[in-house]
């Protein structure tokens, strides 16, 4: 049975993962929240007191970890490390930039590589990452490259931080996202950039539903999916 896969990419902060899974829910595809792949290896790292800058440190505790990735009843990713479900550790935000520096290391994105193209042969499924439509899934049926302003994405990640109990102050919070857009458009482990046949959907005068309409509709026409179809 041939499966669909739809690949989302895009900075820090553009609503990919919140989109993605509502995307899912609305198709009957399986979401694969990459980046929280990444976080969970540097959840690991930074547990094990590793500096995240030596690639060769890094690398050589991977044999060490055991990643799984499953998903609840409620049909939601769960990431687990050494049996731990680490899925609400992984989403402090002292882990993002540990996220953004493993996934600089090729080691750790051959590492990871399999797991992610697994899940694509078994399932139809929307990913989102920073490489999935160049590297991951070069082939997947659509390609979104979903983006909008730093200044909007950071006031949506204060937002979002806020809501979790976390402080948040805008000016640092702009300050990494453009440090983050900085690293991975610049790394030289698949860079962060749109594909060539990727759809572009800017987002940064539009609020989360209108967000997700907006990819709905590119989704449904590029795929010939009516409203209301499921996958199988």
């Amino acid at each position: 049975m041939n499966h669909r896969s739809i690949a989302i990419d895009g900075p820090s902060g553009a609503g990919k993962s919140t989109l993605a899974k509502r995307l899912a829910q609305e198709l009957g595809f399986l979401y694969v929240d990459t980046g929280a792949i990444y976080r969970t290896v540097g959840l690991a790292a930074l547990r094990r007191g590793i500096d995240l800058s030596d690639a060769a440190q890094v690398a050589a505790v991977l044999p060490q970890l055991t990643i799984t990735m499953g998903y609840g009843e409620d049909g939601l990713q769960r990431m687990c490390l050494d049996g731990e479900d680490v899925t609400a550790a992984i989403r402090e935000n002292e882990i993002s930039a540990c996220a953004s520096k493993v996934a600089a290391i090729p080691a750790v994105r051959d590492f990871l590589m399999e797991m992610q193209r697994k899940a694509a042969r078994e399932h139809d499924v929307i990913m989102d990452g920073r490489d999935i439509g160049t590297v991951v899934l070069p082939r997947a049926d659509l390609k979104i490259y979903l983006t909008a302003a730093p200044e909007a994405r950071a006031e949506r990640r204060c937002r979002e931080l806020l809501e979790r109990g976390q402080q948040a102050n805008f000016d640092q919070v702009l300050r990494e996202v453009v440090e983050r857009d900085r690293r991975d458009t610049q790394r030289e482990a698949a860079p962060l950039r749109q594909a060539e046949d990727a759809v572009l959907a800017d987002t940064t005068g539009l609020d989360l539903e209108g967000s997700f309409q907006l990819l709905l509709g590119i989704i449904r026409e590029r795929l010939g999916m009516e409203e209301g179809s499921h996958a199988e």
